[in-house]
């Protein structure tokens, strides 16, 4: 599945019993709620690094949204928001989001299973001593009432871009609905599907149990998976070299270009990881998956370990690319 799915992410949403609704919160109580957070993780076994977004540089933040560690809503309570991120960036704690807690595990590939035991963790950890909104017909209590019930969001990231040429994704959302599920874009609801990148993620919680999401998202991405495998194969049957020079041409370009735009950058990505998906290139998906975050306009305007303009962000892009697609040679 790793040839389609590019990542797996579980989130949970929780409030504190005693805090009203963020919206509701005044300041003193968002600053209650990152604080006792923090207190009762302090003894988790693994390296964490707390980060607040007050006075946080806007680029420093938009990284974080790239590497979907903070959600862009999370980015605009920037007097408030904060997050908690373990070393191997594999779970991410955001505070004072729409809710109070948002608990994320995000792993590679098709794996959900790991995405939900590294969330769920946190989760014990928090309730073995504190106290949550939950009502025992309801389940948790949430600011938005998607949310209400489990509280859980389970996602997969799929790399589509035969079923978007071909016009089939109209297809693909009906499937989803029928399901209970919905597609959103690259960085989720309201965001595009930039690169022919698409989140299927449950739209509801209530009334479903964690694992009965889980199985739905799982067999759904497993059917999108092999519908898009069917029109590449198709694609490849019907013109193989026109197919081939599609992604060798944008194999050549990444390797080779000295300016590389970012829209630029998400088009021939897109071929590249297609290419490596069907052993065409002698590039790995782990490479190109990586490039899918270095790439990103805060990600190089941090690589360049200076303030940059447009014009040299679109150079420093292209240095990186080429590095990592010829092995660090230039």
């Amino acid at each position: 599945m790793s040839d389609i799915v590019v990542s797996s992410r579980v989130r949970l949403a929780r409030n504190y019993e005693d805090l009203p609704f963020y919206c509701r919160m005044s300041a003193q109580q968002s600053e209650s709620c990152v604080q006792r957070t923090l207190d009762a993780l302090r003894a988790l076994p693994q390296p964490y690094t707390f980060l607040s977004l007050r006075g946080m540089e806007e680029n420093e933040k938009k990284a974080l949204v790239e590497a979907h560690l903070i959600s862009p809503d999370l980015m605009e309570h920037f007097e408030t928001g904060a997050v908690l991120i373990r070393g191997d960036e594999k779970v991410s704690v955001m505070m004072n989001e729409e809710d109070h807690l948002r608990i994320q595990g995000i792993s590679a590939g098709e794996n959900l299973a790991e995405s939900a035991e590294n969330a769920f963790a946190i989760d014990d950890a928090l309730q073995s001593q504190l106290s949550f909104a939950f009502d025992p017909q309801w389940g948790y209590l949430t600011a938005c009432p998607t949310n209400t019930g489990t509280g859980m969001r389970a996602s997969v990231m799929l790399h589509l871009p035969m079923l978007t040429m071909l016009k089939q994704m109209g297809k693909v959302n009906q499937l989803a609905a029928k399901l209970g599920l919905t597609i959103r874009g690259i960085y989720g609801e309201g965001s595009e599907a930039q690169g022919n990148l698409y989140q299927l993620s449950n739209q509801v919680t209530l009334g479903r149990t964690e694992k009965e999401i889980m199985d739905a998202v799982s067999v759904t991405a497993r059917q999108i998976a092999e519908m898009e495998r069917v029109f590449r194969q198709k694609a490849m049957d019907k013109d193989l070299n026109a197919f081939e020079d599609s992604i060798f041409r944008s194999w050549g370009l990444l390797g080779n270009a000295r300016r590389m735009p970012i829209k630029e950058f998400m088009a021939h990505w897109s071929n590249l990881r297609m290419g490596a998906a069907l052993n065409k290139l002698p590039v790995s998906l782990e490479t190109c998956d990586s490039l899918l975050t270095k790439a990103q306009p805060a990600h190089v305007r941090q690589s360049a370990g200076a303030v940059i303009n447009d014009r040299e962000a679109d150079a420093r892009r292209s240095q990186i690319i080429r590095e990592a697609i010829n092995g660090g040679k230039q």
